[in-house]
């Protein structure tokens, strides 16, 4: 079991976004140096996309004001329910407002997701970072030869 404090998670959640907000440009540049201004904005759009509703997700999702684990639960299930609206709504007004270059757009919005995804298991990953941080694992249980008794040291 690892122990993540909800400040730490916090953290995480605007790093992540920060994160997503370089690649969304680094997006935007790659697109519009292959494909042009029409790619590039698209790409934009999509990376924005993905960074708003994780904004959204960090804003909702780790508010101050959750009491308690519950409330921490049902704050994060909040955020994410939002998110999703956020997601759909914006991809909506995205194609009936404006002519987008899909895969642009869709490659830049995968790209907040591995974005996502690398701070996600880098945070998570037991070992030298984990004791680094302070994080703590319980101590590995030993047995007895009869297996009937567990001992711990």
């Amino acid at each position: 079991m690892i122990v993540i404090d909800l400040p730490q998670a916090r953290r995480l959640a605007f790093g992540v976004v920060l994160g997503q907000a370089a690649a969304t440009v680094l997006a935007g540049l790659l697109a519009w140096a292959i494909s042009g201004e029409r790619a590039a904005f698209s790409a934009l759009l999509g990376g924005g996309i993905g960074t708003a509703s994780s904004l959204v997700l960090a804003l909702a999702g780790f508010s101050r004001r959750a009491a308690g684990p519950e409330g921490a639960l049902r704050a994060f299930y909040r955020g994410e329910a939002l998110k999703l609206v956020v997601v759909v709504g914006l991809f909506m007004a995205a194609f009936r407002l404006t002519k987008v270059a899909p895969l642009a757009m869709f490659a830049a919005f995968a790209a907040t997701f591995f974005v996502y995804w690398i701070a996600l298991a880098t945070a998570l990953w037991p070992g030298d970072r984990a004791r680094d941080q302070g994080i703590t694992e319980p101590a590995p249980r030993k047995t007895t030869a009869d297996a009937t008794h567990t001992v711990r040291d």
